[in-house]
């Protein structure tokens, strides 16, 4: 039967505490902390029954502060990047907080992910499930509007982990929420995930400049790209190609892909990953218009990962589920703009199995 405990509190330089809440359902076991409502650890079989982590984290919470920044973490109040730290609106101009080049990266300086959330157990008899909250007031990191936010993770026996995102506003903002995790499937953290393969449900990706930022005009095919991944490729790939549009990432990728078209409200998949040697096999499904896959071009050992090794370059790969880059400054992009009296709604499913 699924349950969900807390199972540790920590506390952190200065007296500050972390609470971990552990999910359990069938031989899946995650754990969640109410800092940044973070996803710290995944645990799952593989094709043999072995059980593995298969997510990357810091051993040291507080390095979630320093190197580890984002891993696992909720993001917002706008994931991604805004162009110039700005937000324009009308005949307004919005101040934003300037955390990356000059732009703003994740909400800014103090993110959603150095945020304490309060936690309440959620779910059901069939699924495990925590909710956490938080109030942005307005002007947090230049944002206007107090954003009332809740994410809440839950868990079913068949291995689907679901994180759900709501929000409203007292004054029109941005809002776009998502995950951080870093995926490694091989279950041991000790090997890269060059050997992984992904398949990503998109015909069309945005192109960025060197700041990361999408570049004028439409998203532009995939065809005949590095991000070509309509069928499964190995995510080695791409840094072979020495393609100029991945040595400006950082030798892989950390671009959005444009999902094909579904039913707003609805999921539907947007990305396969899979491990053959372990015969793991991860489908993300979303609601969202995009997604960001980033593939730790830059891990460079200073953070220790859960089983007591530095994590390495290429040790993980995120698969951001999203708005696009900068959407609020793109008329020509889905909006990320929400009113007082409307609810911002957003899901995400990753859903563990193993290879047919």
């Amino acid at each position: 039967m699924p349950t969900v405990t807390r199972s540790a509190v920590g506390t952190l330089p200065g007296g500050r505490t972390v609470e971990h809440w552990l999910l359990t359902a069938g031989p899946f076991a995650v754990e969640v902390l109410d800092l940044g409502a973070s996803l710290h650890s995944v645990r799952c079989p593989d094709r043999a029954g072995r059980i593995g982590e298969v997510v990357v984290s810091p051993l040291s919470v507080p390095d979630r502060f320093g190197a580890a920044r984002y891993l696992g973490a909720t993001v917002g109040r706008y994931a991604n990047r805004i162009g110039g730290a700005r937000l324009r609106f009308r005949d307004r101009t919005q101040v934003l907080s300037a955390n990356e080049n000059g732009n703003t990266l994740h909400g800014g300086a103090d993110g959603f992910d150095l945020r304490a959330w309060s936690a309440r157990p959620a779910g059901d008899a069939n699924r495990a499930g925590i909710e956490f909250r938080l109030v942005s007031p307005a002007g947090d990191q230049g944002f206007p509007g107090r954003l009332e936010a809740t994410v809440t993770y839950t868990l079913g026996d068949g291995g689907d982990l679901a994180i759900d995102y709501a929000a409203t506003s007292d004054a029109v903002t941005v809002v776009n929420l998502t995950n951080h995790a870093y995926w490694n499937l091989a279950g041991d953290a000790e090997h890269t995930v060059l050997d992984h393969e992904l398949q990503v449900d998109a015909d069309h990706y945005t192109p960025v400049g060197p700041d990361l930022l999408p570049l004028p005009g439409p998203p532009e095919p995939v065809d005949a790209t590095p991000f070509d991944l309509r069928e499964p490729t190995p995510l080695r790939a791409a840094p072979a190609t020495g393609d100029e549009r991945i040595r400006m990432a950082g030798g892989g990728f950390d671009h959005n892909w444009v999902l094909r078209p579904r039913t707003p409200g609805t999921t539907a998949s947007a990305a396969v990953l899979s491990h053959p040697a372990s015969g793991r096999r991860l489908e993300c499904l979303t609601t969202e218009p995009g997604i960001q896959v980033y593939t730790g071009n830059h891990f460079d050992g200073s953070v220790t990962g859960l089983n007591g090794r530095p994590v390495q370059r290429f040790g993980g790969v995120a698969l951001e589920t999203q708005h696009f880059p900068d959407a609020p400054n793109r008329p020509d992009y889905p909006s990320p703009w929400l009113s007082p009296g409307e609810v911002y709604r957003s899901t995400t499913v990753y859903r563990l199995g193993i290879m047919p």
